[in-house]
C-alpha cells in the first residue's frame, strides 16, 4: 500500500509518451511550428508584453587592456529591468559574435565576470569554470552576461537567489520563472542589438550552467536567432531529474512532461547547433538521464538533416562547466 504521493508522481512520469513527440507523421518544420507554439503558452511567454520604453541605459563604460565593458540596464517589460554587461573584445575588425551567458543559481551574475564579491565566490567561479564572461572573451567574442530574475540584483539575496516566492507567483498570472527568464534573453538581443551595430546578428549564441542551462534550453528552443546553443549540467529527463528530486521551484513548468521531454525541446532547437555539457559525476542531472536526453536529440537532429549538429561533452566530475574540452566543440560549430 503506498501513501507517498511521490512515488505515485515518479510512476506516472516513467509511463509518459510525451504527446507532442516527433512521430515522422508530418513535415519537421511543421511540427516544429506547432510545438514551439505550444511550449510558448506553457512557458507563459504569450503573455509578456515588450516594454513601449524600453530605457536602454548605458550605466558606465570601462577600458581594460583586452576588451571594454558595458554596464547596462534596460526595461523588458513594463515595471521590470534587467541587468547586465557587454563585454568587447579591443582590435576586432568588422562584425563580431556574441555570446550570451546566463548563470546557474548562485548570487549573481557577477559570477559569471569572475569578479568575487561574496564569501566563497572565488570557490564558486575556480572549482566550476563559471567565469563564462571571461571565457567568452578569450575565445574572441563579444561577452553578454545576464542577471537572470530572481538571482543578484535582480531579485537575490547575499544569501543566494531567491526564485520561489515570485516563481509561485509567477503561476497565480499565468506565468512561470523559465519564461520570464526566456523573455528577458530575447529582450536582451533586440535591444543589445539595435544599440551595438558592430554585433554580428548573424552569430548570437547562448550557454549557462545549471539553472543557466535550464534558460539555454528553453530560451533557444524558442527564440530562433540563438545559432548555437551550449547548456551545461541541465538536460537531463524529467523522471531523472526534475521529477525525482527536489529542485528549486523555478525548474517546474506545468503540465509540460504531458507534451515534452528535454530531450524533445531539442528538436526545436535543430538544425541550429547544439553542445550538451554535462558531470559524469553530477548527482542531481544524473548520466542515465542525460545519455537518454542526448539520444532523444539525435534523433531530432537526424530528422532535421543534421545528425552531426549536436555533441555532447561530460566531464569525469559533478556539477560544474567544464571550459576546457567544451570550448573547442562549441568554436567549431559557432561559425557562419
Amino acid at each position: 500500500m503506498n501513501k507517498d504521493p511521490q512515488v505515485l508522481h515518479n510512476a506516472i512520469l516513467r509511463e509518459i509518451n510525451p504527446a507532442l513527440r516527433y512521430d515522422g507523421a508530418e513535415p519537421f518544420d511543421a511540427w516544429q511550428s506547432k510545438a514551439r507554439e505550444r511550449l510558448i503558452k506553457l512557458l507563459g511567454v504569450d503573455k509578456m508584453v515588450p516594454a513601449k520604453d524600453d530605457q536602454f541605459t548605458i550605466e558606465y563604460q570601462n577600458e581594460y587592456d583586452t576588451f571594454t565593458d558595458y554596464r547596462i540596464t534596460f526595461q523588458s517589460e513594463e515595471g521590470y529591468h534587467v541587468v547586465c554587461s557587454l563585454w568587447v573584445p579591443k582590435n576586432k575588425p568588422g562584425k563580431i559574435p556574441m555570446v550570451i551567458c546566463v548563470q546557474g543559481h548562485s548570487k549573481g551574475y557577477h559570477i559569471s565576470l569572475g569578479r568575487p564579491i561574496y564569501p566563497n565566490d572565488e570557490n564558486a567561479i575556480s572549482r566550476g569554470d563559471r567565469d563564462f564572461a571571461v571565457q567568452i572573451i578569450k575565445q574572441g567574442y563579444c561577452a553578454l552576461a545576464i542577471e537572470q530574475r530572481a538571482f543578484g540584483e535582480c531579485g537575490g539575496t547575499e544569501e543566494g537567489p531567491a526564485c520561489p516566492l515570485p516563481t509561485l507567483d509567477a503561476l497565480l498570472i499565468g506565468r512561470t520563472m523559465a519564461g520570464e527568464r526566456v523573455f528577458d534573453i530575447s529582450r536582451a538581443i533586440d535591444l543589445v542589438t539595435s544599440h551595438f551595430d558592430f554585433i554580428d546578428e548573424e552569430l548570437i549564441g547562448l550557454m549557462g550552467n545549471s539553472g543557466g542551462g535550464t534558460a539555454t534550453i528553453y530560451a533557444s528552443a524558442v527564440d530562433q536567432r540563438i545559432k548555437v546553443a551550449m547548456p551545461s549540467c541541465a538536460l537531463c529527463t524529467y523522471k531523472d531529474s526534475i521529477g525525482a528530486m527536489k529542485h528549486c521551484t523555478c525548474n517546474y513548468v506545468p503540465n509540460i512532461a504531458l507534451d515534452f521531454d528535454m530531450g524533445d525541446l531539442c528538436g526545436l532547437i535543430a538544425p541550429r547547433k547544439l553542445v550538451v555539457v554535462s558531470g559524469l559525476e553530477d548527482p542531481i542531472f544524473p548520466h542515465d538521464g542525460v545519455a537518454e536526453s542526448v539520444d532523444v536529440a539525435k534523433k531530432y537532429y537526424t530528422a532535421a538533416g543534421v545528425p552531426d549538429y549536436v555533441d555532447w561533452v561530460e566531464g569525469p566530475e559533478g556539477h560544474r562547466f567544464y571550459a576546457a574540452p567544451a570550448w573547442p566543440v562549441f568554436n567549431k560549430f559557432f561559425v557562419k
